[in-house]
């Protein structure tokens, strides 16, 4: 169950204007790190916006989740830098230490696993991001020590 109020509150941030469904969005995924079916929904009724659009939208971009996401985002960049120098044996043991296959949420809702493009740090491959967070020259080794590290109380 979500809180009705907050997306509604999220919406009159944002006036209710269909311009802005992707900012509400953004602000509904940073509350309840995902975007929830019924807060979609009430987007869509107080914009006007027809349901299908929103619908794709939030599938479109892949900074939005249908499905909740982890407290943490864990990226493996796969681009070509970090692919030749290692990035799919790092992927594997990230799935392996976690527990979960790329894409996926812990079922304690602490991480998210999942694969980039490139992120941009090819001197650094290969390269691991973890909530903005660069882990440069990672290698499947380093894997447990920056589990470890996350799951450390801050």
């Amino acid at each position: 169950m979500i809180d009705i109020e907050k997306v509604d509150e999220i919406i009159d941030k944002w006036g209710c204007d269909p311009d802005f469904v992707i900012e509400m969005f953004q602000d509904v995924q940073d509350h309840f790190r995902y975007i929830p079916r019924k807060a979609l929904e009430r987007i869509a009724d107080r914009t006007g916006k027809p349901r299908g659009k929103l619908f794709h939208i939030v599938t479109f971009y892949k900074a939005f989740s249908l499905e909740p996401r982890g407290e943490k985002e864990i990226q493996v960049c796969m681009g070509t830098a970090c692919y030749v120098r290692g990035a799919p044996d790092v992927l594997a043991a990230m799935e392996r230490e976690l527990g979960i296959k790329s894409g996926k949420t812990t079922a304690d809702g602490k991480f998210t696993l999942s694969e980039v493009r490139c992120l941009g740090a090819c001197g650094m491959a290969p390269v691991v991001t973890v909530d903005g967070r660069v882990y440069g020259r990672v290698g499947s080794s380093d894997i447990p020590g920056i589990i470890r590290e996350m799951r450390r109380p801050q």
